[in-house]
């Protein structure tokens, strides 16, 4: 308990001088470390992806687009439960494509809110003064966002699963379709947060964050298909694989066309071949860990 001690000050004095010992003690207790510091900030960061521990204002817009992701796979599933439909209308791994701007505004919406606000305040050094470093804060934050993406991206292929096991179709070919479009949805959620965040973590403004973002995701898109039609008109197949490399869900549709068996959505609706998906596979790796190593050159220098 805390005691005060009171002196008074020589007569020249004009009042009286108190020493207050208000009871300081060291903590005694357990210290739980780097792990436990970047476990926190991953569950705040992933919880801050859907609003969770924020405003309801904040809520909004993630879970609108959640339940945009789900609704079109809970209406196909309806409708092949109705029909007695012998197989669902859209293939597993196709979902994400076809829902892909829906993905990119996800993105871009939340790989700001998971930075800017660190930058924009200026609490980037507090976090590493103790007990975490550079690398435990860009790691958390990037499993952080593609867990969201993760959620995002999955949820609406497990109503499918569902609703066509209720439908009773062919187990075996359903649950494989799901393990594929699970496989693609991983590697996209690491591609697109990689990138996301890179080009969040540029600026400490949210609004200039979640332009760029729309810009390089979209842009990139529209360029890439575009090509890749004027490639197609001109007879030039070769063309059209190595065009795909230049947008980040043409190497997503490149990898799972070539490898997971999936119908490409490039004119013509042919893919690349083994022999190119290989170079997808490597180009989409080498740019998920180039984003993360952009990321800690870019908090290396932020948390000096």
């Amino acid at each position: 308990m805390a005691t005060e001690q009171s002196t008074r000050t020589p007569a020249t004095g004009s009042g009286d001088t108190r020493i207050h010992n208000i009871g300081y003690r060291s903590y005694d207790g357990p210290r739980l470390g780097r792990s436990y510091a970047r476990l926190s900030l991953y569950s705040q960061s992933l919880r801050g992806a859907y609003g969770l521990g924020r405003s309801a204002k904040s809520k909004v817009l993630p879970m609108l687009l959640f339940v945009v992701m789900c609704v079109p796979a809970a209406i196909m599933v309806a409708v092949a439960v109705a029909t007695k439909a012998k197989d669902l209308p859209v293939d597993y791994t196709r979902y994400a494509i076809i829902m892909q701007a829906v993905i990119s505004l996800y993105v871009a919406s939340q790989a700001p809110q998971s930075v800017s606000r660190d930058l924009r305040f200026k609490t980037v050094p507090l976090y590493f003064s103790r007990p975490i470093e550079t690398g435990d804060y860009v790691r958390a934050k990037f499993a952080a966002l593609a867990s969201a993406l993760f959620i995002l991206t999955a949820a609406p292929l497990l109503v499918l699963y569902v609703g066509a096991l209720l439908a009773k179709l062919d187990f075996t070919d359903q649950t494989k379709g799901f393990a594929q479009g699970l496989v693609s949805v991983a590697l996209l959620s690491l591609l697109f947060a990689g990138i996301g965040l890179v080009i969040a973590a540029v600026t400490p403004r949210r609004g200039f964050g979640i332009a760029a973002v729309i810009a390089v995701l979209t842009i990139s898109y529209g360029a890439v298909s575009t090509l890749q039609a004027i490639a197609e008109t001109q007879s030039s197949g070769d063309g059209i694989a190595w065009i795909g490399l230049f947008s980040p869900i043409t190497l997503i549709d490149g990898v799972q066309s070539a490898f997971l068996g999936a119908t490409s959505a490039f004119p013509g609706g042919v893919g690349p071949s083994n022999a190119e998906g290989v170079v997808y596979v490597l180009f989409t790796l080498g740019l998920i860990a180039a984003s993360y190593g952009l990321l800690m050159r870019r908090y290396k220098k932020v948390g000096l």
